[in-house]
Formats: structure tokens, sequence, C-alpha cells
């Protein structure tokens, strides 16, 4: 939860980007991009202000947050595990990995885990198809992913928030 300075400066922080952003031709997407790269996400309090300056209703700057599996509305963990979810991954098991990723972090997509050290998302094609199916850790693409390579990636992801 965050506490009313967090919560001013986080105000503060997307009014300076919408000031920054706003008489962009196409402004939302760049936008959305840089309030999310600042703060972790796009909060839905952040909707209204960004409406307002765009001249869009509340109701388009929701859908295109939600439209995009990229944004998100809360702080992901701190680390992002993406499993992708299209036809050559999920020809080659990958529907099967994100079973198992989810059994094993006990949570679903769009959660993170109870000690907030992985947050699970899907994706819709990384472009390493021929190495299907591919995973993606933080910003690091890893190809023909097995269980035991999952494994691996949660145990590292674990300890090293064990080690800060």
């Amino acid at each position: 939860m965050l506490d009313s300075h967090s919560t001013q400066e986080m105000g503060a922080t997307i009014h300076a980007l919408i000031a920054e952003h706003q008489h962009r031709p196409g402004a939302l997407l760049p936008l959305l991009h840089a309030i999310q790269d600042r703060i972790g996400c796009i909060p839905e309090a952040a909707y209204k202000p960004i409406s307002k300056a765009l001249a869009l209703s509340v109701a388009e700057v929701h859908g295109v947050v939600t439209f995009y599996h990229h944004f998100r509305t809360h702080k992901a963990g701190q680390h992002v595990m993406q499993i992708c979810r299209a036809e050559s991954c999920q020809a080659m098991g990958s529907e099967a990995l994100e079973a198992h990723a989810k059994k094993c972090l006990n949570v679903e997509y769009h959660q993170t885990t109870a000690d907030e050290a992985i947050t699970l998302e899907p994706v819709y094609c990384l472009g390493n198809c021929a190495l299907s199916p591919t995973v993606m850790m933080d910003d690091e693409i890893y190809g023909r992913v097995s269980a035991a390579d999952l494994d691996a990636l949660i145990l590292e992801a674990r300890c090293a928030e064990a080690k800060a």
C-alpha cells in the first residue's frame, strides 16, 4: 500500500509525464509506456488526468491499458516471467509449461507470488519461434525451455532476492 507521500510523488510524476507527452501526435501509447517505465505500473488513478489531457474518455484510456498485455495496473514483483502463448510455442508445449509455472509459483497469469519475487505474465510472441517454447525472465529470453529449465529460472530469481 502506498503512503500519502508516495501517492503524492506518484501523482506529480504522472502529471509531469502527461505535460511532457500530451502534445505529441498519438500521445497515449508513448505516455502509458513512460508512466509504466517510471512508476512500474499504470495506476487507475492516472486514467482521469490522462483522459482530460488527451481529450479521451476514461473508458478509452482503460481500454488501451487493458488491451495491451504489456501494461499493468499494479506493480510487478521483483522479477517478471513471461511465457509465450503464440502458436509456435503452443505447438512445442508452452501450455504444459505455463501449467507447471502456475503450479510452482502458486499464481495465475497477472499475479505475483506471495513473496513478491515473481510476477507471471502471458506474452504473445517473443520472436523466438525457432526455439519454442520461449520464456522471458525480466529482459532475458530463453528458448526451448523445459519444466526443469523453468524451475532453475524460478530458483535463480528467488535466490537473487534472498541475497538482496
